[in-house]
């Protein structure tokens, strides 16, 4: 359990109405500081902690933390869920590509947007701030910019994977330049400028740092590996990959050679209280509980999405696993590697019987990351078999909100036990303690596996792929199913015949790795194969034969708009037309 004193420090907007009278505006209200009074050297490492927390400042309707609605439900890994198509519909809406609506107020997109800007508007102040001081005065000085520039280029990249067109400002520009900047900059270019950032920090970054959570070297070199793989993947102005930059690839090699940390023994500590800022995480954001404050710095973003039907949670049955990823996880019962091309020809666990469980279709053998990643009726949830106050811990058919719409099958990852430290109950809503992870060792890895292939050098990413599998393989101590060991069968790639093979390969180890986390949709939009996939999900998903989701039976991803998201309309309504719209919209 994380305990953390912790410095907040809000800015308010001072706003001067003509209309005011000057008594009016020589009242100063209690607890409201005005930037001079903020903007000292007393108050410098203030501001920098500020910026750190503003990266975990979001929640349920506006998401910067989880990619759980714009990464996952929106790809082929999980459902919306929660109670039917009108329960929280804007989401609905993302799951069918319809995102040519009207902005849902200040719901998801448009508030995702403000909350990264808003993280982006402390970084500058500090910025602006600190670059001031003289360096005598402040021995810190190239330190905190650094983190400071590390903190911005993070919330400009997860921009830039949403909405790709998106306006770049910095702490250098007067009020009236800010409202001039354009949105409009070329892919490669934006990339460059998030780049830059990140490339500061890299050199001015201390190798490691004292205090947990803080931006260090390792993580800037681990950012640009990410960052410069997906720039790698050209694209033009209808978002279609052209080509694939090779100096970029060798870029991801060298940063990711420069990673340091290991793989966790067990792949489910990644998603287990206890083991936040261990071996595998570069970088998280990270969360408190019985820090001094009030209620704690918890979070609540993924708070709609523990199971429904159970007093141990309580609400709301969002975020399903979708059939198809269940399907993912099945291997060859002989050599134990994935089904890579006929994996989704059958369906498995479709069955429920009179006592809320599911069984396994016979013969079938599965990857052990299906049981730390989607929650199965009949089989242990978050690694218990019961509580010892509240009884059952056993996964049931009764737990989904409403099976006839979305199936039964829920979300593991983002759930914490109710018998947790960390677990906090607001309401029906559920936050924890538990870090976010942006960035774990196993990305660093498969980055760099998957430049070495696209370079033609799969020789050398066969033995990163099969440490990921080993990992895997090892993840079967804490308690997953009943008779795991009977269905259970992961083995190691003995070669890779050529580039083809050795890259769907790849794909489909960082989909087992990293499911219903959020990259998926990014990942199938770097690639440029986003249409092809999930418009070929959707025709099984639409299947009265098969995985029969009527509520996608309109769903249809069209190439050249729905690789990202629309500019939030009252964004380019306030600019009068400056900031320009995705193609399509």
């Amino acid at each position: 359990m994380k305990k953390y004193n912790k410095i907040v420090i809000s800015f308010l907007s001072i706003l001067f109405l003509a209309s005011c009278s000057s008594d009016f505006l020589d009242y100063e209200p209690k607890g409201v500081l005005t930037p001079d009074q903020v903007a000292t050297l007393a108050n410098a490492d203030a501001l920098v902690n500020a910026a750190y927390a503003a990266i975990g400042n979001d929640e349920m309707i506006g998401p910067i933390t989880s990619q759980w609605v714009y990464g996952s439900v929106r790809s082929d890994d999980a459902y919306k869920g929660g109670g039917g198509r009108s329960d929280v519909d804007v989401i609905d809406t993302y799951e069918q590509y319809n995102t040519t609506i009207a902005d849902y107020g200040d719901w998801m997109l448009p508030r995702t947007w403000t909350n990264h800007y808003k993280a982006i508007s402390r970084a500058n102040f500090a910025l602006s701030v600190i670059n001031a001081i003289p360096d005598a005065d402040y021995p810190l000085k190239k330190t905190r910019q650094a983190e400071l520039r590390f903190l911005r280029a993070h919330s400009y990249f997860m921009l830039k994977l949403l909405f790709n067109k998106v306006p770049f400002i910095t702490e250098d520009l007067t009020k009236e330049q800010i409202l001039k900047t354009s949105n409009d900059l070329s892919s490669d270019a934006l990339w460059n400028k998030i780049a830059e950032d990140f490339i500061f920090a890299h050199d001015n970054l201390p190798p490691s740092q004292d205090q947990v959570g803080r931006a260090d070297k390792n993580a800037a070199s681990a950012y640009l590996a990410k960052l410069r793989l997906y720039q790698a993947y050209e694209q033009n102005a209808d978002h279609q990959v052209t080509g694939i930059n090779a100096a970029r690839l060798q870029e991801v090699i060298n940063y990711a050679n420069e990673v340091t940390g290991s793989l966790e023994p067990d792949y489910g500590f990644n998603f287990l209280d206890g083991h936040d800022n261990g071996p595998e995480s570069i970088w998280a954001v990270q969360f408190s509980i019985n820090d001094g404050t009030n209620t704690g710095r918890v979070s609540f973003v993924t708070g709609l999405n523990s199971p429904h039907g159970t007093p141990l949670y309580g609400c709301c049955g969002f975020h399903l696993a979708s059939q198809n990823m269940v399907n993912a996880f099945k291997t060859d019962p002989v050599t134990g590697l994935p089904l890579l091309d006929t994996f989704n020809t059958s369906d498995i666990y479709t069955a429920v019987d009179g006592s809320g469980k599911s069984s396994l279709t016979a013969g079938v053998t599965l990857d052990p990351r299906i049981d730390h990643t989607v929650g199965i009726p009949g089989r242990p949830f978050k690694y218990k078999n019961t509580l010892k106050t509240s009884g059952d811990m056993v996964y049931n058919f009764s737990w989904a909100r409403d099976p006839g719409v979305y199936g039964f099958f829920g979300n593991m990852k983002e759930q914490q036990s109710p018998d947790c430290s960390c677990y906090v109950k607001n309401g029906p809503f559920v936050g924890t303690s538990k870090n976010v992870d942006f960035i774990r060792y196993a990305d660093v890895l498969l980055f760099k596996a998957e430049a070495l292939i696209q370079l033609n050098r799969q020789d050398e990413a066969l033995p990163i792929i099969n440490q990921i599998r080993a990992r895997a393989a090892a993840s079967t101590a804490m308690p997953l199913a009943a008779g795991a060991s009977n269905v259970y069968k992961m083995g190691q790639y003995l070669s890779f015949p050529d580039k083809a093979y050795a890259l769907k390969a790849l794909k489909f180890e960082r989909r087992l790795e990293f499911g219903m986390e959020g990259p998926r949709f990014f990942d199938l939009v770097r690639w440029g194969e986003a249409e092809q996939v999930l418009n070929a999900y959707l025709a099984v998903e639409k299947n009265p034969n098969r995985a029969n989701k009527s509520f996608l039976s309109s769903a249809h991803f069209t190439a050249g708009r729905d690789e990202y998201y629309p500019i939030p309309q009252r964004e380019i309504d306030f600019t009068g037309g400056l900031y320009k719209q995705n193609p399509k919209y």
